[in-house]
């Protein structure tokens, strides 16, 4: 149980890329981390792009960015509706001045694009969003797992095993 007391904060929308959100998920659980699912609204059933649910148990404006030592954000086309909540922005921003782990994979890059922490921050991505992640500043790397400081970025869901290793390791 490396990862006892760990509180990790996952973001969810419709269309978020199932194993992207669940093998994190479960991985962090099985070393003792607490995760607590965020939507749009707390109660609510989002449905991943294969039809797996998730219920998120909190409203994103509900989440406390203090209380968490990680955010998650799956891929899929949730984030491009994700990033257009104000909170979600600030939350980001405030969890990354506190030097949280973030972790984006895939797409989710564009949630943190939206709240402007990439500029000269290496990362990587699907190489779908290179030319977004690029002009938001970021330096944009093909390789399965980038490290820069508190951000983990992974490009996709063959990457997984790399991805959830180093938020692992970077939550010790």
């Amino acid at each position: 149980m490396k990862l006892k007391n760990k509180r990790i904060l996952c973001l969810v929308h419709e269309a978020f890329e199932d194993l992207e959100f669940w093998y994190p998920y479960y991985r962090l659980q099985e070393e003792g981390a607490i995760l607590t699912v965020a939507g749009e609204k707390g109660g609510e059933v989002y449905h991943g792009k294969y039809g797996v649910p998730v219920t998120s148990e909190i409203a994103y404006g509900e989440a406390d960015p203090n209380q968490f030592d990680a955010l998650l954000v799956p891929g899929g086309w949730a984030p491009d509706k994700i990033r257009r909540f104000a909170e979600v922005r600030e939350l980001v921003r405030t969890m990354n001045q506190r030097g949280a782990v973030l972790g984006q994979i895939c797409h989710a890059g564009w949630v943190f694009i939206s709240a402007g922490i990439l500029r000269g921050r290496k990362v990587t991505s699907t190489p779908a969003i290179r030319d977004d992640m690029t002009n938001a500043g970021a330096i944009w790397v093909d390789e399965p797992v980038v490290i820069d400081g508190n951000l983990v970025s992974s490009r996709r869901p063959s990457d997984l095993p790399l991805y959830a290793r180093a938020l692992i390791d970077l939550l010790l």
